[in-house]
């Protein structure tokens, strides 16, 4: 009997660590054979202990030869995937060959198979512990070491690995070391890959995608490696260390179930990142941030590494923050601040309520395995928002200045909390243990509350612990103009702010904080729907409509009233992406919980739609959202950007039948309906009863790449009837193909369906262990969470049940207890009074 992995502990990587000094790792892969690769690894370390003993770790592998010290090793002694190593010397050497199925799920050594023309695509995903997968080796993120990787592989194919080419010649690659990595940062790239490369302040970069994707990131290009550079320079600018990984490189993958992976000098990301048509503005300010958090990495992670998983949050964090910051800070997207505000904070806060918060940076990740499940809005969201209030207590000079002597102390190597607040702590000239105590090693948020009176103002803070704030408070008139901004800092449970009465008649008062949720004075509340429209702030516009949600959450707001706030400023909010956020919210938190009825809100979404400037990116996103909505009076609209003559709507003229674009439907003048967007609207017919699987089958022929295949899956998976139902669900459980099985469970529970999905309440907490066994963590997250059944009362009791099993899987039990508490949320509104939702 095989033995199963096993997680690796913290205690057993601080052994090792202790142990192990690795010198460097020569990997030789070949992937001629299209079953199989075969792994050979040389590592190079020092014991500390002469004598002493350790292990090595391979993951799914077949061992076939294994010398260390020029004695050969009984492949049969690896247990698990874990190589004992015997009687060690002060310097050793280890030899490994072993052999392995690709992946097919996204982890380790992945094979994808392009639909459209049948090309072979390879990547290697390593983290966290995945890189034992691809070679042997001490897979911990503290035990750093050059790379040396050579790839045997089709001659016609390209190869990529994390450091520059050293020379290619007869199907053989052979790249140069690598700076000392960690092994969780390890990748490699190959296959016909389309390549773009280009130049900027002497550092060569790359863009690469499948052949069949080449025209789409030849169209965009130009500005992604104009974003690359902008990153690039003002990093400089920020951190005063240059990048240290010779070539940037940056891949769209396919088949891949997570954003990006900042692996140095070579980026991945998931290929919906490549635009297939009319691009949203958020669309491109996400890409955006994106690009610039994985950039960000290459020193917060890469340069310098945590010593254990606890400290993810110095990765995370730290390029959350400067993500969001360059954005705003390169003058590309100006709003960058506002979508923060709207997606990534509440995203924070949203996890700050689940039963799975956690500290910023926890003391009690075990091993590997629970370090995986604190990859969330805490560490990430929560994070940053933690460090821009670090940044303004200490000052963004100073702040930075520790960042940079922060780098040079700990460069190529790793570091942890404590090595963090030292640092910034002497620069600082003070002492940080305390403010991390409040901020970093506690979990939850706090509620600030404005009290406006005829003789003066006061800020409430509630929420344990009280934590020090630094915000702003900012007044503004019934015209939305502003009156006063005065900076405020709270220490404690309230504050007095100078005496001053708060509020003027009709008027509107925000209290701007980074992380708290902001609760509005009544007056401002009735006031909102007047003088939201008029601020001209996209910031203080995007905090206004996150305290209505919040307001709405708290019963303080009717969800009524809330749709009078959508119909009085949705048209007119400029920022798309704070738009489709509360759209999001108003349809998921009010309209499936069946508080407030879906046709005024496809009505408002219908309005908003109309006013879109045409052939604006505005209007592709306002379209795409009347599809999540649209009931049985939209079903002639839906249907009309589905007509089956195609017809160009910038030129007039009749399209082939490839074309993107399609007659406009009524009060939608000039919009170009792609790809995307038909599958979005026949997804919504499909639900509606209003189109068949023929239909679907016959989108399918137009689109036949993997985007097609997985947009069909998620159609099928909407249609009512009871044998596409059936074919769903066993994709969802069953099928190792991430983007298939994602689209699926998208496509599965639908609003009006109920009678027909209700049998699959008691078939989810049966078939969730099915769900995550055998699939690489990040898909068995995601796609746990996708199926989870919203239907509050049996899917809390039947969570429960589940949860009650001691031996449960940490996965279901994070994401199932945290889904079944997301259907409490909001209980003060839901006291209002229920609508039916059949």
């Amino acid at each position: 009997m095989i033995s199963p992995s096993r997680a690796l502990t913290r205690v057993e990587a601080q052994t090792r660590a202790a142990l192990v000094r690795v010198g460097g790792y020569a990997v030789s892969l070949d992937v001629t054979d299209p079953a199989t690769y075969v792994s050979r690894t040389v590592v190079d370390f020092a014991c500390t202990s002469p004598g002493a003993a350790t292990f090595v770790e391979m993951k799914g592998v077949r061992p076939e030869r294994i010398v260390l010290n020029g004695r050969t090793l009984d492949p049969a002694t690896l247990d698990g995937n874990r190589l004992p190593l015997p009687g060690l010397r002060a310097a050793n050497r280890l030899e490994v060959t072993f052999s392995a199925a690709y992946s097919r799920t996204g982890e380790g050594l992945h094979r994808s198979v392009d639909p459209e023309d049948g090309e072979v695509y390879l990547y290697g995903q390593a983290p966290l512990d995945e890189a034992q997968r691809i070679f042997a080796c001490f897979d911990q993120p503290d035990l750093k070491a050059p790379v040396t990787l050579t790839v045997t592989a089709p001659p016609q194919w390209t190869v990529h690995g994390n450091a520059p080419l050293h020379q290619a010649r007869d199907g053989v690659w052979a790249f140069e070391p690598t700076p000392p990595i960690a092994p969780y940062l390890f990748t490699v790239l190959a296959g016909p890959w389309h390549v773009r490369t280009a130049e900027h302040d002497g550092i060569p970069l790359g863009l690469l995608c499948r052949r069949s994707l080449a025209p789409h990131l030849d169209a965009d290009a130009g500005e992604l490696f104009a974003a690359t550079a902008a990153n690039l320079d003002r990093y400089h600018e920020l951190f005063g260390v240059r990048y240290a990984f010779g070539k940037y490189d940056q891949a769209f993958i396919p088949d891949f179930p997570g954003g990006a992976v900042e692996n140095p000098g070579l980026v991945t990301f998931k290929e919906e990142f490549l635009f297939r048509t009319v691009a949203t503005d958020y669309d491109r300010l996400r890409r955006f941030v994106v690009m610039a958090h994985e950039l960000a990495h290459m020193w917060f992670g890469d340069l310098v590494t945590l010593r254990w998983w606890d400290d993810i949050w110095l990765n995370e964090a730290f390029a959350e923050l400067m993500g969001w910051r360059v954005a705003a800070e390169t003058g590309r997207h100006p709003g960058a601040a506002a979508d923060f505000a709207a997606w990534r904070e509440r995203w924070g806060m949203l996890a700050d309520r689940r039963p799975s918060t956690h500290p910023v940076a926890p003391d009690d990740v075990a091993d590997t395995a629970a370090a995986f499940l604190n990859f969330d809005g805490i560490s990430y969201a929560k994070g940053a928002a933690a460090l821009r209030q670090l940044s303004a207590l200490l000052g963004d000079d100073v702040f930075l200045a520790g960042l940079r002597a922060y780098f040079e102390r700990f460069r190529f190597g790793n570091a942890g909390l404590a090595d963090f607040l030292a640092v910034l702590g002497s620069v600082a000239g003070t002492d940080l243990d305390g403010w991390a105590d409040l901020w970093l090693r506690s979990t939850g948020f706090n509620t600030l509350r404005p009290l406006p009176g005829p003789s003066g103002l006061t800020v409430e803070q509630t929420g344990a612990p009280l934590r020090p704030h630094r915000f702003r408070i900012t007044v503004y008139d019934s015209h939305g103009a502003r009156v006063r901004d005065a900076p405020v800092t709270l220490d404690g449970g309230s504050v007095a702010v100078d005496g001053r009465s708060g509020l003027p008649p009709g008027g509107v008062l925000l209290v701007d904080d980074t992380y708290a949720k902001v609760l509005l004075d009544p007056a401002s509340l009735a006031a909102l729907p007047s003088v939201l429209p008029a601020i001209a702030d996209s910031h203080a516009r995007a905090l206004l409509w996150t305290a209505a949600m919040d307001a709405a959450g708290e019963g303080e707001l009717s969800p009524e009233a809330f749709l009078t706030l959508l119909e009085a400023a949705l048209a007119g909010e400029p920022e798309t992406s704070v738009l489709v956020e509360v759209l999001a919210y108003a349809r998921d938190d009010l309209a499936r919980r069946g508080l407030v009825d879906f046709g005024p809100l496809a009505a408002i979404c219908a309005a908003a739609l109309s006013a879109a400037a045409p052939g604006s990116g505005r209007q592709v996103a306002l379209a795409t959202a009347l599809t999540t909505v649209a009931g049985p009076p939209h079903v002639p609209t839906l249907a009309d950007w589905l007509a089956p003559t195609p017809v160009s709507v910038l030129t007039g003229v009749a399209a082939p039948a490839s074309s993107p674009l399609l007659p406009a439907p009524t009060g939608a003048t000039g919009l170009v309906v792609s790809q995307d967007l038909r599958w979005d609207a026949l997804a919504r017919l499909a639900a509606l009863g209003a189109a068949s699987a023929a239909d679907v089958t016959a989108e399918s022929r137009r689109d036949p790449g993997t985007r097609g295949a997985e947009k069909a899956a998620r159609c099928h998976a909407a249609l009512p009837d009871a044998d596409a139902k059936a074919e769903a669900w066993e994709l969802i459980v069953r099928d190792e193909r991430a983007g298939i099985a994602m689209a699926a469970a998208a496509g599965f529970w639908q609003h009006g369906q109920e009678e027909l999905t209700d049998p699959y309440v008691e078939r989810f907490f049966a078939d969730a262990p099915a769900m995550v066994s055998g699939r690489y963590q990040l898909f068995a997250k995601l796609i746990v969470r996708q199926a989870f059944p919203r239907y509050a009362g049996r899917s809390r009791r039947l969570a429960s049940v589940m949860l009650a099993e001691r031996s449960l899987d940490p996965i279901l039990r994070r994401e199932v207890g945290d889904a079944a508490a997301e259907l409490s949320f909001g209980a003060g509104v839901e006291n209002r009074g229920r609508r039916s939702t059949r």
